[in-house]
């Protein structure tokens, strides 16, 4: 009986806030799936993938998914909530996705599947959330730039099998990588990768998801920024991006600052002190015309 009561008090909240995903925006953390997601191995909320919204007072259209670090182990609040609340303030509508993680026993392709849904959810519900359905992007830190990382390199113009949301394009507009894992080889962040494939993966696995080898030529262009100063995750992740993305055509900016700490996030709590990388990111964000 207790499990039964811990599982209603999570879904009971949810099952309010989601209003069947119907024309009002939701104001609460939904789940992406309304029955079991694909894969799912209890009714734990470590086990349901949900993205949690976040709107602007002055909205442009564009919209955000966010997907925070930790190694593929745990969730960072500061690179979830944190870069959402600071982008609302630029104008974008955020959702912080919390998809499942190798810590609760799930492998790829589990989180590529959380973030595909994430991205086709918005997408699909664009309309009634009065967001532009050609303005929606993905954002992710550390192992969740390398989720973002998988979704530019493995997204797809939207599924013949499944449900309405699942035949949308899970393919981001554009994509901002912060300090991001990217391969799985040499330079890789070992928990990120043990955590994603398991102890002992095959060179095949590795391979397909070491993402500077996967980039296609109509993959979305890319905001990536690093420091040289980053131990976990050399700044090499990042410049091998960037040389595949430049290699396939794809638009790219990269940024490689020589100082912090891998895991710096915005920088600062006082929005008047943040890192140079946010005021680069709205000139980009400009400049594509992603926002006004």
């Amino acid at each position: 009986m207790l499990g039964w009561r811990m599982r209603l008090r999570y879904w009971f909240p949810l099952f309010l806030s989601l209003t069947v995903l119907g024309a009002e925006r939701p104001q609460k953390e939904f789940p992406l799936w309304l029955g079991k997601a694909p894969g799912q191995k209890g009714d734990t909320p470590k086990d349901i993938p949900t993205l949690t919204p976040y709107w602007s007072s002055k909205p442009t259209g564009a919209a955000m998914v966010i997907c925070p670090g930790g190694g593929y182990g745990g969730l960072a609040g500061h690179e979830g909530k944190g870069y959402a609340d600071w982008l609302v303030k630029q104008g974008v509508d955020c959702f912080v996705l919390k998809y499942r993680l190798g810590s609760a026993g799930y492998r790829h392709p589990i989180m590529w599947q959380d973030v595909s849904r994430a991205i086709r959810t918005v997408r699909a519900k664009a309309k009634d959330w009065e967001l532009a359905p050609d303005r929606i992007g993905v954002m992710g830190s550390s192992a969740g730039g390398h989720l973002t990382s998988t979704i530019v390199a493995h997204f797809d113009y939207g599924s013949k099998e499944g449900d309405a949301i699942d035949r949308v394009s899970s393919r981001p507009d554009l994509a901002v990588l912060c300090y991001p894992v990217i391969t799985l080889g040499k330079h890789t962040h070992q928990g990120s990768k043990r955590n994603l494939l398991g102890e002992k993966p095959s060179p095949e696995l590795v391979k397909l998801l070491s993402n500077e080898l996967q980039v296609q030529r109509d993959s979305p262009p890319c905001f990536i920024w690093h420091t040289w100063e980053d131990g976990p995750v050399p700044m090499e992740n990042s410049m091998l991006f960037a040389s595949a993305l430049r290699r396939q055509g794809v638009r790219v900016s990269l940024h490689i600052y020589e100082a912090g700490r891998h895991g710096i996030g915005l920088g600062a709590t006082d929005y008047e002190k943040l890192h140079p990388w946010t005021d680069q990111l709205m000139f980009w964000f400009k400049q594509r015309k992603f926002i006004p």
